[in-house]
């Protein structure tokens, strides 16, 4: 990949405060704010659909695999998708109010760049 490419990563936590406050919610308001949400992001897609290389999308449970053998974890990962941009700092600007925190209980979205595989 070059370097003009960039990892986000939505971060969000199942026992946090956002969460806690989004599962409060009626059910019917929680049904009417994932509408919202998917409206959103349907949106954020069509105005940056010129730069997303992977749409991505979330993630599943988790597994670690080491040296110990694979074990079954929790981590805040939720989400991925892999944009182009001129810099790190226009590839962030991309998620600035992003639907994931703005309207979902998602905590953020963390961006990095894709480096070169070293003596590639």
């Amino acid at each position: 990949m070059s370097s003009n490419t960039f990892l986000a990563v939505y971060l969000g936590s199942k026992t946090g405060a956002r969460m806690a406050a989004w599962n409060a919610m009626p059910e019917a308001e929680r049904r009417a704010k994932e509408q919202q949400g998917m409206a959103a992001w349907g949106a954020w897609v069509e105005k940056h659909h010129d730069v997303i290389v992977e749409m991505g999308g979330p993630l599943g449970k988790t597994k670690k695999v080491g040296e110990g053998g694979t074990a079954d974890i929790t981590n805040h990962l939720t989400g991925f998708t892999v944009v182009r941009a001129p810099s790190h700092e226009a590839a962030a600007k991309l998620f600035e109010n992003h639907p994931h925190f703005s309207i979902f209980p998602g905590e953020a979205v963390e961006i990095m760049p894709v480096l070169p595989i070293p003596g590639r």
